[in-house]
């Protein structure tokens, strides 16, 4: 019986997606919602890390927009929206955080780890080249050696 009613029910899962719809946007009014989805594309999803928090579906991000949210409603400015998540998570909220003295590893280290690391294999490399022993040729291999390049010459000893 379990058997029979198992195909079933998979068939009905695998098309629940197709009845999902558009997320109602969590504001009313449509130029707040803008401004709270412009501003989440500046700021990074704590959770997800590589994506903003406009384009992240993590609780976390979520609760950050309805913040941001309120705090527009509340006449907050962007900027201050934005200082006040810098002072509270650091300047890695920021997605594209400012260049300066706390920020430049950030900015700075991987072309310097991308340079150390050719840098490198450069060394390596020639060190191989430099470090690898050179055949010695007894002097019965030596002549067997020119009497081969003289046959493909042709004897005319150039």
């Amino acid at each position: 019986m379990l058997r029979k009613l198992l195909p079933a029910v998979f068939a009905v899962l695998i098309h629940l997606p197709a009845v999902a719809a558009e997320a109602v946007p969590a504001s009313e009014d449509p130029v707040l919602e803008e401004r709270v989805m412009r501003l989440g594309h500046l700021l990074r999803c704590l959770v997800c890390q590589n994506q903003t928090i406009a384009d992240s579906h993590a609780e976390l991000a979520v609760d950050l927009k309805n913040e941001i949210r309120d705090m527009m409603r509340a006449g907050k400015s962007d900027q201050e929206i934005i200082d006040f998540m810098v002072a509270r998570y650091g300047d890695f909220v920021l997605y594209k955080p400012q260049v300066k003295s706390t920020t430049w590893v950030l900015w700075f280290g991987p072309g310097i780890l991308l340079v150390l690391g050719l840098g490198t294999l450069f060394v390596k490399l020639r060190r191989r080249v430099t470090q690898a022993p050179s055949p010695e040729l007894s002097p019965e291999q030596k002549r067997q050696a020119y009497s081969l390049l003289e046959q493909a010459d042709g004897g005319d000893g150039k």
